[in-house]
């Protein structure tokens, strides 16, 4: 067992997107969305929590390298129709690893999060989907889950699954 060495290789721009679904009843996903669970707000607590685990990945997991995150976003949205707690985390960093694994802990942080602060209320809950949707960066370039698009298709809700805009840059303020 060992850590790679990635010393020789390029820092380079690295983005991962991971997703994670938590089935719950109903009733529990009315109280979640009405902001009525007796420990808070989930949501937000899931968002925090998702970014906390994304930056402290690699004291959960032996082998992945400790690196310096550029950006890391989580969003988190009750979807009663489906049924589902959708999360989508996002990662970014400027180095010589990816950062697959700080997406999939950040999402995975996340669910449970929203799992913990709802079982009072559904005790039946289920983590049921956690998986990498896209990477790119690095030796190996760009990759995405080919059937993210049809499974988004699939769901009651799919407008949380797109893919963002992305950012206009911003400009300096003038002096």
């Amino acid at each position: 067992m060992k850590m790679i060495d990635v010393g020789e290789k390029e820092r380079t721009s690295r983005i991962a997107v991971a997703r994670a679904e938590l089935r719950c009843s109903k009733e529990a996903l009315k109280l979640l969305n009405e902001g009525r669970l007796e420990k808070g707000d989930a949501l937000a607590a899931a968002r925090i929590s998702g970014i906390m685990a994304a930056k402290h990945t690699p004291a959960l997991l032996p082998l992945c390298h400790t690196i310096a995150l550029a950006g890391a976003d989580v969003d988190v949205a009750a979807d009663e129709p489906a049924g589902l707690v959708r999360i989508e985390a996002r990662v970014h960093a400027i180095e010589r690893t990816g950062v697959e694994m700080e997406a999939l802990t950040a999402a995975c942080a996340a669910a449970l999060t929203v799992y913990d602060m709802m079982k009072r209320h559904d005790r039946g809950m289920e983590l049921i989907s956690l998986r990498l949707v896209r990477k790119s960066g690095g030796r190996s370039g760009e990759w995405h889950r080919p059937d993210e698009e049809a499974r988004a298709r699939e769901t009651a809700s799919t407008a949380r699954w797109e893919e963002p805009a992305p950012k206009a840059a911003k400009k300096p303020p003038k002096p």
